[in-house]
């Protein structure tokens, strides 16, 4: 399972060539991890309230061809490692093109960690939300 969240590319997002700027892609991949959490029907905010949160341990992104300005963008996030203690998300981002096809612009990776809401240490996900954590834990895609 995936989620595929959609965005076009805005005049804000771009240099003055027309070209997304680098700083994009982590936003891009923010709200389609905010999208895959909705999968298994909850939210970021309510994780929160339950007292877990996710900082970010690790962000990678690989950049193939640029996005330009009003490019209609496709981002998929899918979960691809989960522990008690860790969740690694992996993002896919293309260009919808105007016969539909898709063209890969980018892809990367980012790690969190679970930690207390209230003192930051780390917490065990798979005690505090073991519904989410197994919905999702059945759900990992394995790439290689």
């Amino acid at each position: 399972m995936h989620a595929k969240t959609y965005i076009t590319v805005r005049y804000a997002e771009t240099d003055c060539m027309g070209i997304a700027h680098h700083s994009n892609y982590p936003v891009w991949f923010e709200v389609g991890r905010t999208d895959f959490i909705r999968l298994f029907g909850t939210s970021y905010s309510e994780m929160e309230k339950s007292g877990i949160m996710t900082p970010l341990r690790n962000l990678s992104c690989h950049f193939k061809l640029p996005a330009q300005y009003e490019d209609r963008l496709i981002v998929r996030t899918w979960c691809i490692n989960l522990t008690a203690a860790r969740i690694e998300f992996a993002y896919s981002v293309k260009r919808i093109n105007d016969d539909g096809t898709e063209t890969e612009l980018a892809y990367g990776s980012t790690e969190h960690g679970f930690v207390d809401a209230k003192t930051f240490r780390p917490c065990n996900a798979k005690k505090r939300m073991p519904q989410l954590y197994e919905k999702m834990n059945s759900n990992i895609k394995i790439i290689g």
